[in-house]
């Protein structure tokens, strides 16, 4: 991105209530210049301008960063698991280093979510299951106690769906960080696995 840096953005880009009267000033030395109006109008107009195409800009750099880290946060995922399922290939849980701590797999795990289908939702407000809509954490808990499931069994559906998670790496990083000490041992590996 090619910007101008005109002075008048400058002083705009740096402006806040504390600094606005000596923003005026300068804007006041424009005006009273010995320049014709139609430059002085253009030196202005261009700068809010470039104003706009910096917003713009940025705004554009923001949206490609954040797609950026949205990829790089689910490339992260996918790699965690696929280590962790290679080192389970190979019966390792744990592997202890010298510039990380340790790499330990978490195991996977199976996640139950109940879910709850109103049937009829008149009949369970009569019978006090209601916050101002339904409330389905007292429906949940009533589900729970045979005189609640008696009760609003018929109202009701209680499905089961299970989430498997799969197995994940789990980086454990030493307290204290040598940061170029670990670039120079990833360079160092990666030229020897390469």
């Amino acid at each position: 991105m090619k910007t101008e840096s005109y002075r008048l953005v400058k002083e705009m880009e740096h402006i806040n209530p504390s600094n606005l009267d000596w923003f005026k000033h300068h804007l006041r030395g424009i005006l009273e210049s010995q320049k014709p109006f139609h430059i002085k109008c253009d030196y202005i107009g261009l700068s809010f301008q470039e104003i706009d195409d910096k917003i713009e800009y940025l705004a554009s750099e923001i949206k490609e960063i954040q797609t950026m880290k949205k990829s790089l946060e689910s490339a992260k995922e996918t790699a965690l698991e696929a280590v962790a399922s290679v080192f389970l290939e190979y019966g390792v849980d744990r592997i202890e280093g010298t510039m990380i701590s340790s790499l330990t797999i978490t195991p996977s795990k199976t996640k139950i979510k109940n879910t709850l289908t109103i049937l009829d939702a008149n009949a369970l407000i009569s019978l006090g299951y209601v916050n101002v809509t339904i409330d389905e954490k007292s429906i949940m808990e009533a589900m729970c106690t045979i005189d609640g499931m008696e009760e609003i069994d018929q109202y009701v559906e209680l499905a089961v769906t299970e989430e498997n998670i799969p197995a994940r790496l789990k980086v454990n990083a030493k307290r204290t960080s040598a940061n170029n000490q670990a670039t120079e041992l990833l360079s160092l590996v990666d030229s020897q696995v390469a």
